[in-house]
């Protein structure tokens, strides 16, 4: 990536923050640019900082990583964010996500895998992992049809965002142009009130609209 990407680390673990800043400052192409201990702290350095990227523990005290979300997406040109979380399955994964994360990061993963997914949601890219989310919005009651008036074509494409493929691979699956699915995706997007493909998936399942 030829542009440094700016992170800010959100975790009230000292010891995780540190180990983060470790692997990410150790790339020539990513720098941390400050840490917060808590969610309020974490908006706070945000609005001053302004980094591209903000990785958000859900679990923090005060303001939990979910309303830090929130008010993080609020604040102009916002950055990505990328939730780490301990468990998959934590039902705080998929609030974080219906607020506008961009993906969602195991602690456990490993320096590459961390590496990757910063670099994946900094270029605006959702970061996926299927089966979590099918556990994760299946968790959630579904209404029986949505308002927003996906196309046919639009639910396939968003069928396919949902199984981690990226436009390319949508467009080679449908055979169809790269600039098509990207179009799809757009409106699908703005259908839903979704800020990115993740929050549009997660919306249209439970919305009745696709099937995982």
């Amino acid at each position: 990536m030829a542009d440094l990407v700016r992170v800010l680390l959100a975790d009230d673990e000292p010891l995780v923050r540190g180990g983060m800043r470790l692997i990410l400052d150790g790339e020539p192409d990513l720098e941390v640019v400050g840490e917060a201990g808590d969610g309020a702290e974490a908006v706070s350095l945000t609005r001053d900082l302004r980094p591209d990227v903000v990785c958000m523990d859900v679990r923090m005290p005060g303001v939990d990583g979910i309303r830090a979300t929130e008010l993080v997406l609020r604040l102009p040109a916002p950055p990505r964010v990328l939730v780490v979380t301990t468990f998959e399955h934590d039902d705080y994964v998929l609030d974080a996500l219906q607020a506008g994360a961009s993906g969602f990061l195991l602690k456990r993963a490993g320096a590459d895998e961390m590496v990757q997914a910063v670099r994946t949601v900094a270029v605006g890219q959702s970061l996926l992992f299927p089966d979590a989310v099918r556990r994760l919005v299946r968790a959630r009651p579904r209404a029986a049809g949505g308002a927003a008036e996906l196309t046919a074509r639009e639910r396939e494409v968003l069928g396919l965002v949902a199984e981690g493929l990226t436009n390319a691979e949508i467009a080679a699956s449908l055979v169809v142009g790269v600039e098509t699915i990207r179009t799809h995706v757009s409106s699908a997007l703005s259908k839903l009130g979704a800020r990115d493909r993740t929050q549009a998936v997660v919306r249209a399942y439970q919305a009745g609209l696709i099937d995982l």
